[in-house]
């Protein structure tokens, strides 16, 4: 049974009252009539996107009506959003939509796009705080890959004006919403350090579809959450690979991607159906701080759009999260051939990168180059440079947890994989 934590869990820096001031600052405007208040009318944001965009085409829309059926009345019922988080949900429908829109008519211009041959992406697979974006971000420094950038991920369509200026203002944009949520609470980059430029996972692209955990992780909406453990998100995926050949075709950089998102734990078994040739490296770590990281990553972004987060219920759900998909995943992966799957840990990526490296370049068959080795040094550097003074700290008890619980009912998971107890950080 969950305990009731004797402090709120840290938000290293959380600044409520800028958030106040911007809260009254949106409210006044709203109330003026200057400014149309950022409700969740589905209607209204979709007339809104085709009266910006001048677009109606929306294509094949039956998945994202009947994802939005659920979406919608949980946003409104269960999240409890503040008007950040009203602003924050309506602005990301509406970019959703309009995207949409400019996607159907860059394929109906370009049949082009549907010809793109997408290499077999590498796929990083892990539970959420696994150390899968730092092993993401370091094999995507490699020449051979790319990597999706997070503005490519955050605005997967090319905007009308992405065609005719540089720098593409999808980085701008990324740029700016970052900015105002660190503002907000500095410890979201503490938690997962990023940038627009930074190679970074894949969850915007099923987010154009709304699903996955980008919205999960962001705001309490249960009955999102189960619907979508219970759902075919094979659409979802095959519009991620749709949106990939945008990417490719916009871009003309077809080097394999290095792909990752937790997510792909959970629908393990779909993504390989939708990427047949995908190769995967499985990362694992001591599940109690996975669980109490876990919940401190969702916790620091839901305060920042609702002012009632129970940190019991965080706690509870990420804790059922990652048990979900540690079981599906460990099911769905023995169909996947054992020539395109390894496994590697926290621990030993920590201790010694090149050696885990090498020891996934060979078993793969690939080689690993000294350029590429050069490359994924200096990446290691930077990334010491840009956020080595990040601290992120968490544990069970911030979240009603016991340390002792959580292990037990991992016991199968972290005996399986060597599993050690770990110092709780990110």
């Amino acid at each position: 049974m969950p305990t009731k934590p004797s402090r709120l869990p840290p938000a290293t820096a959380f600044r409520p009252w800028p958030l106040k001031g911007l809260m009254r600052g949106l409210e006044h405007l709203w109330d003026r009539g200057l400014q149309p208040p950022a409700d969740l009318s589905w209607a209204r944001i979709v007339e809104r996107a085709e009266r910006e965009t001048g677009l109606s085409d929306h294509g094949d829309t039956a998945f994202l009506q009947a994802q939005r059926d659920v979406l919608i009345p949980a946003l409104r019922e269960e999240a409890r959003l503040n008007t950040l988080g009203r602003v924050i949900a309506h602005g990301t429908l509406l970019k959703i939509v309009k995207e949409r829109l400019w996607a159907e008519e860059l394929f109906k211009r370009h049949p082009e796009i549907d010809r793109e041959e997408l290499a077999p992406p590498l796929v990083v697979v892990g539970p959420m705080r696994s150390g899968t974006t730092r092993l993401q971000r370091l094999l995507a420094a490699d020449p051979m890959f790319s990597g999706l950038r997070l503005y490519e991920s955050a605005c997967p369509v090319p905007w009308p004006r992405s065609f005719t200026r540089t720098p593409d203002p999808r980085i701008a944009r990324t740029r700016f919403g970052l900015r105002v949520i660190s503002w907000i609470n500095p410890a979201t980059l503490d938690v997962h350090p990023t940038g627009p430029l930074e190679v970074d996972e894949e969850l915007g692209m099923l987010e154009h579809s709304l699903a996955g955990a980008l919205i999960e992780a962001q705001r309490r909406v249960p009955s999102f959450a189960r619907h979508g453990e219970t759902t075919d998100l094979k659409p979802a995926y095959e519009r991620m690979r749709r949106l990939l050949k945008l990417r490719q075709w916009f871009t003309g950089d077809r080097r394999p991607l290095v792909l990752k998102t937790p997510q792909t734990m959970q629908d393990l078994a779909t993504f390989h159906a939708v990427f047949p040739g995908a190769r995967y490296v499985f990362t694992h770590r001591d599940p109690v701080a996975i669980v109490a990281s876990s919940a401190s990553l969702a916790w620091n972004q839901m305060v920042v759009q609702s002012d009632e987060v129970d940190p019991c219920w965080v706690g509870q759900e990420w804790l059922h999260k990652t048990r979900l998909r540690i079981d599906r995943c460990l099911r769905d992966r023995a169909a996947i051939p054992a020539d395109r799957q390894i496994d590697v840990t926290f621990e030993e990526v920590d201790r010694n990168w090149p050696r885990t490296v090498a020891r996934i370049y060979a078993h793969f068959g690939w080689d690993w180059t000294p350029m590429a080795r050069a490359a994924m040094t200096a990446y290691v550097r930077r990334a010491a440079r840009e956020h080595g003074f990040a601290r992120h700290r968490y544990a069970p008890e911030d979240f009603g947890l016991d340390a002792g619980a959580v292990a037990e009912r991992f016991r199968d998971y972290a005996e399986r994989f060597d599993l050690k107890p770990l110092a709780r950080a990110a």
